[in-house]
Parts: C-alpha cells; sequence; structure tokens
C-alpha cells in the first residue's frame, strides 16, 4: 500500500481516476482503523447509538423504548448495518471505515474542480488521516455520518447544474442535519449566500428555483424521518426529542463562547492569510462555498462554546482543501519536501501502530483480538451464571449490547443523561429529577449487577449528591464481586 502512495509522488496524477483514488484512500483507512475494530468502544456516543439502532432492529422507534440526544438518521446507520450483519463489531466499523472513504474521495472531488489533481489527492489522503486519528475518531461517530452527506452534498453543488441535482443535494443536506443537528448552520448560511449571489449576479430567479429545489429535497427527508412516528401516533415525541430537546439542552449547558474563540481565530487567521497573500483565490466561487460552510461551522462551534476532537471532523472536507493550496505553493523543493512527507505520513499513524501491538498482545493473553472492558465484563458475567435480566452499567454500556438486554430505564440509555434533568420532559419519563430516577432505579428496580470503573467516580464529580447516594447505596446494599481490569462488578446481597 505504501508503495503504492510512494508511486504517486511521481508526476503521474494527471492519469488518476476515481476507482484508482477510492482504492488508496480505502486503503490507507482500513489500515489504520482496522485494529480498532475488536476495540469494545472508543466513545461512548457510539455505544449509545448502537444500543439505540438494536432498539429500533427489535421494533422500537427512536425516542419510544430507548432515548438520546441525537437525531434519527444517526441511529438508522448503525441499525441497517445491525439489521443486516447482526451484532458485528466489526461491521459497524468497517462502514466507518468506509464512510471516512468516501467523505475522502469526495473531498478529492471537490478539490479537482478547484485545484491540481496532486493537491486534491493529497487533500484527500490527510481527510483520511485527521478523521481516524486522535481522541475516539477511531470509532464511528454522528460527525462521521453527518460529514460524509454534506461533503456529497457539496461535491454536487460544486459539479452539477441541474434541478434534479439541487433535489438530490438538499436530500444530502438533509440527512446531514438528520444525523447531527448543527449541521443546520452551513445550510442556513449556504442559502444566505446563494441569496446575495442571485442578487449579485441579477439571476434571483434562477438561483429561487435552485433552492426551492433544494429545499424539496430538504423537507423530504424531515418528512421520511417524521412519517413512521407519525403512523404511529408519536409525532410530538418525534418533534420533541429532536428539535426542543436540543434546544433545552443548549440553553441549560452554557459555555462561554470565548472557550472556542482561540481555535476560531486560529482557523480564520489562517485562511485570512492565505487569502491575503493570494495563495487562495478569494474570487473562486467553490473556494467561497468551501469558505461559507467553515465559517457556518465554526459559528456552530462558537454556539456550543467548546470544541472536542470529534467535533472537528465536520471541518475537515471543507478546510483541507484550501490549505492544501495554500501549502502546495508554500512547500521547499521535492528533493527536500519528499522525505520529509512520507516521514510525516509513516509517523502519524502511531496510535493505529500501539492498537496492532495491543490487539495481538490481548490474543495472546486472553485468546480473543476483541477487547476492552465492554466485552470482558460481560464474558465474566455469562461465564459465572449472573444475573443478566436486572443490570445497571453505569460505565461500558455496550455491555447491554452484548448481553443482549436494555437498559433499566430510558434516561440511563447514555449514562450521563440521568443527570440532565433539563432533558426529563422531552424523554416521556415518569420520573421528572435525576435522583428520583436513581432512587428509582436503585430501590424499585434493584438492580442484581451493577457495572462501574475503577478509579473514577460513578458519577460526573460534580454530582456531588449523587456519587454520595450512589456511594453509600453499593456500600450498604452490594458487594464488589469481581474486578476485570478496570471493570468493577457489584452484586446486589440478598
Amino acid at each position: 500500500m505504501l508503495k503504492k502512495i510512494t508511486s504517486l509522488a511521481s508526476p503521474n496524477y494527471k492519469n488518476l481516476d476515481w476507482k484508482t483514488v477510492f482504492l488508496i484512500l480505502f486503503l490507507v483507512a482500513f489500515f489504520i482503523r482496522f485494529p480498532f475494530f475488536f476495540r469494545d468502544y472508543v466513545d461512548r456516543d457510539e455505544s449509545t447509538f448502537i444500543i439505540m439502532a438494536q432498539s429500533w432492529v427489535n421494533g422500537h422507534l427512536p425516542y419510544t423504548q430507548l432515548w438520546d440526544l441525537k437525531p434519527p438518521v444517526t441511529f438508522l446507520f448503525f441499525a441497517v448495518i445491525i439489521k443486516i450483519f447482526g451484532k458485528s463489531f466489526m461491521a459497524i466499523r468497517f462502514f466507518g471505515t468506509l464512510l471516512v472513504a468516501l467523505t475522502a474521495l469526495f473531498t478529492y472531488g471537490m478539490a479537482a474542480k478547484i485545484t491540481s489533481k496532486k493537491v486534491a489527492f493529497w487533500s484527500a489522503v490527510f481527510c483520511v488521516f485527521f478523521q481516524s486519528l486522535f481522541g475516539s475518531l477511531q470509532g464511528v461517530m454522528s460527525e462521521h455520518i453527518c460529514t460524509f452527506f454534506f461533503a456529497a452534498g457539496t461535491y454536487l453543488l460544486l459539479t452539477k447544474d441541474h434541478v434534479k441535482w439541487y433535489f438530490l443535494t438538499g436530500t444530502l443536506f438533509g440527512l446531514s442535519v438528520m444525523s447531527k443537528l448543527n449541521m443546520v448552520y452551513p445550510v442556513l448560511v449556504l442559502g444566505i449566500y446563494f441569496l446575495w449571489e442571485g442578487f449579485a449576479i441579477k439571476q434571483f430567479g434562477v438561483v429561487l428555483k435552485r433552492m426551492v429545489f433544494m429545499g424539496m429535497g430538504f423537507l423530504f427527508v424531515l418528512a421520511l424521518t417524521a412519517l413512521p412516528y407519525y403512523l404511529e401516533g408519536h409525532f410530538q415525541v418525534w418533534w420533541q426529542s429532536i428539535f426542543e430537546a436540543p434546544l433545552a439542552y443548549s440553553d441549560s449547558k452554557f459555555h462561554s463562547p470565548l472557550k472556542a474563540l482561540p481555535f476560531i481565530i486560529g482557523i480564520l487567521g489562517l485562511l485570512t492569510a492565505g487569502f491575503a497573500s493570494k495563495k487562495i483565490d478569494f474570487k473562486s466561487r467553490p473556494l467561497q462555498i468551501l469558505m461559507v460552510i467553515v465559517i457556518a461551522v465554526l459559528v456552530s462551534f462558537m454556539q456550543t462554546g467548546k470544541v472536542n476532537g470529534h467535533y472537528m471532523i465536520q471541518l475537515y472536507p471543507f478546510v483541507l482543501i484550501p490549505f492544501g493550496i495554500m501549502i502546495g505553493k508554500l512547500i521547499p523543493p521535492k528533493k527536500i519536501f519528499k522525505p520529509l512527507a512520507m516521514t510525516l505520513l509513516l509517523l502519524l499513524p502511531m496510535e493505529a501502530y500501539l492498537e496492532y501491538v495491543n490487539i495481538v498482545g490481548n490474543k495472546m493473553e486472553k485468546g480473543s483480538f476483541f477487547n476492552g472492558e465492554g466485552v470482558d465484563v460481560p464474558k465474566y458475567i455469562e461465564a459465572h451464571d449472573l444475573d443478566t435480566q436486572n443490570i445497571f452499567f453505569t460505565e461500558y454500556h455496550i455491555g447491554y449490547w452484548v448481553l443482549g438486554v436494555d437498559p433499566p430505564t430510558k434516561a440511563v440509555t447514555h449514562p450521563s443523561n440521568i443527570a440532565r434533568e433539563e432533558l426529563y420532559p422531552y424523554m416521556e419519563n415518569p420520573r421528572k429529577t435525576g435522583m428520583e430516577e436513581l432512587h428509582y432505579i436503585m430501590d424499585v428496580l434493584k438492580p442484581k449487577i451493577i457495572v462501574a470503573r475503577k478509579g473514577k467516580k460513578i458519577f460526573d464529580k460534580k454530582l456531588v449528591e449523587y456519587n454520595s447516594y450512589i456511594d453509600a447505596y453499593l456500600a450498604n446494599h452490594y458487594t464488589l464481586l469481581a474486578t476485570v481490569d478496570r471493570g468493577l462488578i457489584y452484586q446486589r446481597l440478598e
């Protein structure tokens, strides 16, 4: 694979076709992400998406049996995979790898319309790297899903000019927003850009027609997601869970925009320098569209008040292209650049190398490539015939999926949701406060088994009342039965 990539450093970029580019991007993505196919989870959100998807596969629409704060297309992605391939970490991670490669392929397609194939190719390669490395990006996140749809839609915007393609673009943008709600920001800002463009070029009627078809595609997706809820009499659940709950959560979890400001200033500063130095052509319409998307996504980060590592996935396909153009005009002579570039490419996947070592070590020690407490704790529970029907995972909650059981209540589908009291009205949950929910679980449901994590409080350390209650309850009513790596298994006293 590396030999193939190295060969592309020779002047053959003009001969590149989409099939070759996709094959290389997929192989790079597969090599980097493959060792994480065996990890129980990389991010807790991914575990929640899987549990929500399994509930859907079992016949329960999202938000009706279990509940989480994400739009339904995210769960649909996982549900389709589970429906076809069953409970398979490898299938989920494989299709996550495919998403990454396809997103990078559309990055290549967008860039190839703006700049040279060489810059386009390397922008796409680094898009794979940045979507797959650092932090929790090796799992399948909602950002991977929404960014794929948005990158595909943007590619159509830059390359097609017929109303049917504008309808498809709107559909893809709708799927993106119904995967991650903050993608509505670039949709709205693009709309403003197109209206301004229509006035500027005195073709407002033509632009309006295009926007109408895009809007129809967007609304088509919303209607499709609403239809099953309407047919089952749960339309209010759809509306509250997708639109009202995120607004309530956003209002209650205020983070100062100033926290995200240094990052935003850094990105915009580099882009401004590129335009000012004329390394990036500000008059290029495709680049203007990419900049509009980047700015809109950055505004959504500012509104959130934080920039988590996986949030950045939403930026990469759009910001790497202008950066690639700028760097392409600044790189040193080829004799110096080529060895530096190859060294960088070899060093970047360090996390992947370490994970390869980890899975081999786990195979030698435990006889399985699959690793992590989310796998090992359920194995212990099943091997020792412990109760699996009344169990509460305060950590490693992918264990519910492995064991084939549901969380005890809606409010703990994602373990941290129990303390998000502002969301309770939208869950249609009988209890209205987190402590009331916790009392219900411990005093009424009385889980036979509770799983926690060694060296970590069960709830966020700021939730003193929650931790004081659960610590005392465990001390009085449970015994620590086993420690599996960092997983603590508590059994209820008779």
